[in-house]
């Protein structure tokens, strides 16, 4: 990494560093080997939940040393807005059949599980032989609904939080680091 590239410029002052881009790469290192295993044999297909889990499983997949595609998902709870509505609408369907594959869905974030929820019932209805769910960034303090996450980042507190592909306004996803807005 280029240590003389800073993104001191852009990040705001009410911005405070939460997770560093050291961090996120180590355990995104630390996760991949285990998807690693976990999936091998399977030639698994990854899902990325567009449009914040999109940098996250651009390097997770650099960390997972087995044959896998990758195809991607966007839906929608949020809107502009910080919280979720809990209304989901798919704005971009999936491409690939999963009919028989091993599947694992990769999000930025799970807060309350309403979108897993509703990925895990919608990818179900196409006959995964295992679907699983990774995320980056987990708040298990705003939990609605019971779910599974097989593969979790960092436990995080309920602080809005952008950086990494995670936005404020469809700005500063290309910040590297993850920081809490003050």
């Amino acid at each position: 990494m280029d240590n003389n590239f800073s993104q001191k410029e852009i990040v705001p002052a009410n911005y405070s560093l939460l997770i560093s881009e050291q961090e996120i790469q180590q355990r995104i290192a630390e996760l991949g080997s285990r998807i690693a295993k976990d999936y091998m044999g399977a030639k698994p297909i990854l899902i990325g939940v567009l449009n914040g889990g999109f940098v996250f499983l651009a390097d997770l997949i650099r960390y997972i040393n087995i044959d896998l595609e990758i195809d991607f998902i966007r839906i929608s709870s949020y809107g502009d807005a910080r919280e979720s509505s809990g209304h989901i609408k798919v704005l971009k369907p999936l491409s690939a059949d999963i009919k028989d594959r091993a599947v694992l869905v990769v999000e930025d974030i799970v807060d309350s599980g309403l979108s897993v929820q509703f990925l895990e019932n919608l990818m179900s209805a196409f006959g995964p032989t295992i679907l699983r769910f990774a995320t980056l960034l987990n708040k298990p303090s705003k939990r609605q609904v019971g779910i599974k996450i097989d593969y979790i980042g960092f436990d995080i507190e309920d602080k809005y939080v952008v950086g990494y592909g995670l936005d404020d306004s469809q700005m500063k996803r290309n910040l590297r680091s993850i920081y809490v807005i003050e």
